[in-house]
């Protein structure tokens, strides 16, 4: 058989309009099949076929979420673009820290490749994230995981989290990148469909930042990394020939799945490689090979640059016989780049490679005119505009309506709910619980301190890496979401899931100056998640605004549901911080013994969404917590001020939670006297409040006083084992511990 039996060429389409094509089986409607022959002025081949297809899904086009995403440029002041240095529509948000030094991070979804098959799934999701980041010509320094999964002891939970958690340990400890932080969350609207979410942060000199086009007639694309193969191709495969009838084809090959396999030492090869590449000054523009393979690097460098582009698909180094151009174009095989170079530089290009033993072609050229055409051993296959395939797709404006339950959920108060005669039993209950137990079975997977620059790791409340080693600058990071908050009022949810974020990083004694997030809904069709989405995008932007931080970029996820059962909305805001001199941070937990403790910020009765009304009642409804923005901003700066020999926010489980880790991360006790109603002070989630130990006599509490944030002095930190509360029989270390950490072990282990 030869290499162009059974190919659908550009001119075998032009002839034959009334071919029968499977474009529903890949995902489009009949009106976006018709807007492409109207591109086109013909039938599309089988490859454009599936170039579109990839291009103009949900995961690629944006085309529910545009017509939302719009309102953070529409909000984003020249004062909060001021650090900025590349944003929305990037492959990654880049910042401008000081001294000379720039800071790119993104979070991306990688959710239902890991409901699939897990390790792989989770793995690859770390790979791409560390992609994009090493894109813009960072070097990838840290990475982060925001989890979510069903209930704690159902079945399907035993099945996916210990393959995720060791999938994103597997990958990212092979890099040698250092995981230092994010979340893992259980709640039953996760079953069928977790959420693995990938945030990942680099460091570059300002001047070496690099960005994704095809510029320059006459430059030549060079393809380097992995060979391509048949994985991650996903719905593809129905362009596929008669090999793809079965798990076995005609050609002797398999079949096989759509979740792509990763190998994080050749990712690593390939991070060395790029950076050397970009040292050596000889690349034009650069983009990684993600999701839509090389459907998605050649349209987008075309789209993006100031020509057209010419691709030879024959070229293509493969580790798979009998690929058609469709499934080439379609692969989502993992570790690829693809990199826009002078001819000039091209043999200088090779040679880096070649030192690094990284596979390296060249498979195509700019041109001058304004077509991506792509040939296949002479004949062409895909002659497209390349606009209309990476940036001119469909933008829809779905019908948007508040669901008919928010109603009756908003008025499913909290207040009525029968609260514990024993508080003492409850703060230990609440302790164990699946969503406040230790993480240590999660994190010790991971390599939390490997290259040596992680200042602050989970446990801490955000992770915080040094970025500069004569200067001692470093950054800080975290990413937070309720989504039982997001639930009962999207909009205020999202504020309280960035306001939970900022203060992470607040209270790490760093500045967060930037923004980026991870959208997680539902299906667009349904109007009543669109409302939910809708009402996010405009609470994250407003909050954005009032704390003068920019959204850099992010991802929105949709069709996250089993059946018609929607997860909860789970907006994912990551905050990044910067730091002067990591050598002032603040660490987690308590000060020394003699210590004032002190709470900073006020509590009111609020348990709407609470972890404590979903642990005692399973009960979720009313109103989430009081957003108070203003505030959070009030308290950074009077943290970053100085004084505070520790701290640790207050957030999930309340003041209870905040003491019980603060104790058993510090290894010492305290002693306390609660104002007002006990069970409110302990269990109430209100925000904008931190937990700080102050040495005796320190000004701290006259700069609150003079800044106008309230606080409260709770007691003092004890040398003695004991977290002890006025009132209540004290609490050894010993027996919380032994709470706290048995649970995921329990469970998983």
């Amino acid at each position: 058989m030869t290499a162009l039996a059974h190919v659908d060429t550009v001119s075998h389409a032009a002839t034959t309009p009334d071919v029968a094509q499977p474009y529903r089986e890949l995902g489009l409607s009949d009106d976006e099949y018709a807007r492409m022959r109207g591109i086109l002025g013909r039938r599309p081949t089988d490859a454009e076929l599936a170039m579109y297809s990839v291009m103009w899904s949900e995961h690629c086009s944006y085309k529910s979420s545009k017509v939302h995403l719009r309102y953070f440029g529409e909000t984003t002041t020249d004062e909060m673009r001021s650090r900025m240095l590349a944003g929305i529509g990037e492959n990654a948000g880049v910042v401008d820290v000081g001294d000379g030094w720039a800071v790119t991070f993104k979070v991306e979804s990688h959710n239902h490749p890991s409901y699939v098959e897990p390790y792989q799934g989770a793995a690859t999701g770390v790979g791409g994230i560390v992609r994009d980041i090493l894109a813009m010509g960072a070097r990838p320094l840290a990475v982060m995981d925001p989890l979510r999964f069903g209930a704690a002891d159902a079945p399907d939970t035993r099945r996916v989290l210990p393959g995720v958690v060791a999938g994103i340990g597997g990958y990212g400890n092979c890099l040698g990148l250092p995981n230092v932080g994010g979340e893992v969350v259980f709640d039953p609207s996760y079953q069928g469909n977790p959420l693995v979410n990938a945030l990942c942060v680099g460091a570059m000199r300002a001047e070496d930042l690099h960005l994704a086009h095809a510029s320059g007639t006459g430059n030549k694309v060079m393809l380097f990394g992995a060979r391509t193969g048949l994985d991650g191709i996903g719905g593809v495969s129905v362009l596929a020939s008669d090999t793809f009838a079965g798990d076995e084809g005609g050609s002797g090959r398999k079949k096989l799945p759509s979740v792509q396999v990763g190998d994080p030492f050749t990712e690593k090869v390939l991070i060395e490689c790029c950076l050397e590449l970009f040292r050596q000054g000889v690349v034009v523009g650069i983009q990684d090979l993600g999701g839509a393979g090389l459907s998605c690097a050649t349209s987008e460098l075309a789209s993006a640059g100031d020509g057209g582009m010419h691709v030879w698909l024959d070229r293509v180094p493969l580790r798979a016989k009998g690929m058609t151009p469709a499934e080439i174009l379609s692969s989502e095989s993992q570790e690829r780049m693809c990199a826009v170079v002078r001819p000039s530089d091209v043999d200088a290009f090779l040679r880096v490679c070649a030192k690094w033993d990284v596979t390296a072609t060249e498979i195509g050229e700019v041109t001058d005119g304004d077509r991506l055409v792509i040939t296949w051993h002479g004949e062409t296959v895909v002659d497209v505009p390349p606009r209309t395939v990476a940036h001119e797709g469909p933008v829809y404006s779905r019908p948007v309506a508040r669901p008919a339950d928010q109603d009756a959920l908003v008025a499913a108060s909290p207040s009525g709910l029968a609260r514990p005669a024993d508080l003492r039993a409850e703060i230990v209950r609440m302790a164990g619980s699946p969503n406040l137990a230790s993480r240590r079975w999660v994190t010790e997977q991971y390599d939390r301190y490997v290259r040596g620059g992680t200042v602050l790791a989970q446990p801490a409340d955000a992770g915080m890496i040094r970025i500069d080693e004569s200067t001692g600058r470093g950054v800080a990071m975290s990413c937070d979401c309720n989504g039982r908050f997001v639930r009962l009022d999207p909009y205020a949810g999202t504020q309280l899931a960035l306001a939970e974020a900022y203060r992470n990083v607040a209270v790490s004694g760093a500045r967060p100056v930037a923004v980026t997030n991870c959208l997680n809904f539902g299906s667009p069709e349904d109007p009543g998640v669109m409302w939910q989405f809708q009402q996010a995008v405009r609470g994250l932007a407003d909050g954005c605004v009032a704390l003068g931080i920019p959204v850099t970029g992010g991802n929105v996820s949709f069709y996250n549901q089993t059946g018609e059962t929607a997860i909860l909305p789970t907006p994912v805001v990551g905050v990044l911080g910067v730091i002067d001199d990591v050598r002032r941070r603040i660490p987690t937990g308590l000060g020394a013994p003699g210590s004032d403790l002190l709470l900073l910020g006020t509590t009111s009765e609020e348990f709407g969404g609470s972890e404590w009304a979903h642990v005692a009642h399973g009960h979720l409804g009313g109103r989430p917590p009081a957003v108070r923005l203003e505030r959070e901003r009030l308290l950074g700066e009077v943290l970053r001020a100085g004084g505070v020999s520790a701290a640790h926010d207050l957030s999930e489980g309340g003041l209870a939670q905040a003491l019980v880790e603060a104790c058993l991360l510090s290894d010492r006790g305290c002693r306390v006297t609660l104002d007002g109603d006990p069970f409110a002070a302990l269990f109430s989630e209100s925000s904008a409040r931190v937990l700080v130990s102050v040495p005796p006599g320190a000004d701290l509490t006259d700069r609150c006083t003079s800044a106008g944030l309230p606080w409260t002095r709770l007691g003092t930190v004890e040398q003695t084992p004991d977290l002890v509360i006025e009132g209540l029989d004290p609490l050894p270390l010993a027996e919380l511990r032994t709470v706290w950490e048995a649970t995921l072990p329990a469970l998983f282990g």
